[in-house]
């Protein structure tokens, strides 16, 4: 009986990596072209009107999340994303997701306090050559980008990325 558990404890660990390397891949193949590696200037309104500035995110890591409510992998991450925005910098961006009102109820009825930046024709999401979601671009403190992931990503991924950018 012991032999048989090892042996499912030991084809679990072999599936849990393999599937991590596929979705690592998955994620590389997939990553933008940016037509350039230092942060793009914007100055926008969050769905609740706090005026947000890339500016005023300079001189600390930063993590660029862009995602669309109607994603069902971006719903999965959401509980990453807002543990994350309450240790760093944050900037979501939610993609042709309705309007203000409706983005703010899907935060609200899941519990997201972070704030988010309505796109509503894609051209925040262009500056950045997205066309996957969930998108996630980790920049260093001198604006640069050091990490980018496409699809789902864990919090200890994106910790971890967090943690080799400072």
């Amino acid at each position: 009986m012991q032999k048989k558990v090892l042996g499912w404890v030991k084809e679990i660990a072999v599936a849990l990596i393999l599937m991590t390397l596929l979705l690592n891949l998955i994620s590389f193949l997939k990553k933008p072209e940016l037509p350039s590696t230092i942060l793009p200037h914007f100055e926008l309104l969050s769905t609740t009107g706090k005026a947000i500035s890339s500016e005023s995110y300079s001189g600390k890591p930063l993590i660029v999340h862009i995602w669309a409510t109607w994603c069902p992998t971006c719903k999965l991450e959401a509980s990453t994303i807002e543990s994350l925005s309450k240790k760093y910098q944050v900037i979501t961006v939610a993609v042709n997701s309705g309007s203000d009102d409706e983005i703010n109820l899907f935060m609200q009825e899941h519990d997201l306090t972070y704030d988010v930046i309505n796109d509503t024709e894609g051209r925040f999401a262009q500056k950045f050559a997205v066309n996957s979601f969930p998108t996630t671009f980790i920049y260093d403190s001198e604006e640069e980008v050091k990490f980018t992931e496409v699809g789902y990503t864990s919090i200890l991924g994106l910790k971890f990325r967090m943690w080799l950018t400072k």
